[in-house]
């Protein structure tokens, strides 16, 4: 049934090296039309032509298996037809409503609003905003500060929120915040639960014992602690960027906890691990925390049109008319994009498929690891993975180098894969959740074979 939704269930490469001979005219064209800031096509040089589900071919006429999935924002595939045919049935609608009622806004936050767990169901409202997710961090920031009146807030480390200025400043990556004027100030950064990487030195024989959880009430706690009562803590139920961290069970439980015991607001990104991502709308209902706001994008504008929200408890509701406004807020196409998305999760049974598939990715994965010294762990959640390159299992230090090269090989071979990590050694996979049993064990071979060419080479 799924198979239908992609050009192909398999990579073909008919050039005789990647990029091809037309990809390189267009990005030579591209390096002499548009600045200097783009990034992607330095680390994936190639010219994207046309794409269906979770394939995409460049203009030279290569196909590509996606398992990058434009940084998790077409989870239901590139140009899913079923949504594309809502799209055209409602031609003649208004595109453009800025914050207007039109039936197209109500039937797209009933049907998110029913979605959410049983116990939130009736207790949230949506906000929307501009159309990124930064955007929807922005908003979150600004909401907590006025509720509370503080304007501190927490974050984590390994934390990606955004590039915009507030949402920057609670991203923790200093490569990207060095380059920047000033930032927000009152935003401090706690160490994120990591099993394989320890932040606080304490589990050298994989044993966890929340020694980050007493670090995080103390410095919220000790009058000594040079830091003042937040509005907000801002956290990744999963991080992304930061390399597919999974906190250990119970952290997140510990962490809102203690935001709660002393009187701060609980902000979840789920902005990349929302919408289905994990096998529930939301990666923060694999465990039993809630919080009192959530920011949304990506997967929610159904294939790939820019959408962005929060999610917040209704006594939050305080903000005036106009406080947070945004001129593309009112994307109709977008919206009605997200309803039939919403509409087809159900109808295809994406969380079992995602569950199923994700299960059958991550043991491959296991798999492939247990013959590479040079893959430290793999980190697995739904259809979210992440895979730590090491110079050894032994010592695992991060060897960037060699996972930025097999991201090469594997686009050279036909998959895309993304990379991340605190140390750039994260080979991260977000393939989009319509994918069929058989591209993703057609990925993972080419994703094996480019590990066996790393390892004879060595």
């Amino acid at each position: 049934m799924l198979k239908r939704y992609h050009f192909s269930e398999n990579a073909k490469i008919i050039t005789s090296s990647i990029p091809g001979p037309e990809s390189r005219r267009l990005l030579r064209k591209q390096e002499k039309y548009e600045s200097n800031n783009r990034s992607y096509p330095r680390l994936i040089p190639i010219a994207f032509d046309k794409a269906r589900g979770a394939t995409i071919t460049d203009a030279d006429g290569n196909i590509f298996l996606d398992f990058f999935s434009g940084c998790g924002v077409l989870n239901l595939g590139h140009n899913n037809p079923d949504i594309l045919e809502e799209l055209q049935d409602h031609a003649d609608t208004i595109i453009q409503a800025v914050d207007f009622p039109t039936k197209i806004k109500i039937d797209f936050m009933e049907k998110l609003l029913s979605a959410l767990p049983k116990k939130m169901v009736g207790r949230y409202k949506v906000n929307f905003g501009g159309p990124t997710g930064s955007d929807a961090i922005e908003a979150a920031i600004k909401l907590v500060r006025i509720n509370t009146g503080r304007h501190g807030i927490i974050s984590f480390q390994g934390s990606y929120h955004g590039m915009t200025a507030g949402a920057l400043s609670v991203t923790s990556n200093l490569s990207q915040r060095n380059p920047a004027p000033p930032l927000i100030p009152g935003v401090h950064f706690m160490p994120y639960c990591s099993s394989y990487r320890c932040p606080m030195g304490a589990n050298k024989k994989g044993k966890c014992g929340f020694e980050c959880i007493r670090y995080f009430q103390n410095s919220l706690e000790n009058p000594h602690s040079g830091i003042d009562k937040p509005a907000a803590i801002i956290v990744e139920p999963i991080q992304g960027e930061g390399g597919t961290y999974i906190p250990k069970d119970g952290w997140l439980e510990k962490i809102v906890d203690i935001a709660r015991k002393n009187n701060i607001l609980v902000i979840f990104d789920e902005i990349q691990t929302g919408f289905y991502r994990t096998g529930k709308l939301f990666a923060f209902e694999h465990t039993k925390a809630n919080p009192d706001i959530i920011t949304m994008s990506k997967g929610i504008g159904g294939i790939g049109f820019p959408l962005s929200l929060v999610l917040y408890r209704k006594e939050l509701d305080i903000w005036k008319p106009g406080t947070h406004i945004g001129t593309f807020r009112g994307n109709q196409l977008a919206m009605l994009a997200g309803s039939t998305a919403l509409k087809l999760v159900k109808d295809l049974n994406i969380k079992s498929h995602v569950r199923s598939t994700g299960e059958l990715i991550k043991r491959k994965l296991i798999t492939i690891q247990e013959e590479f010294d040079f893959i430290g762990e793999i980190r697995a959640r739904g259809m979210i993975f992440g895979i730590e390159y090491v110079k050894s299992k032994s010592t695992k230090e991060p060897d960037a180098k060699l996972a930025k090269k097999v991201l090469e090989l594997c686009y050279k071979n036909g998959l895309l894969v993304e990379l991340g990590g605190y140390y750039s050694n994260v080979i991260r996979l977000l393939p989009p959740l319509i994918i069929t049993k058989n591209i993703a064990l057609n990925g993972l071979n080419i994703f094996n074979k480019v590990n066996s060419i790393i390892l004879k080479n060595r």
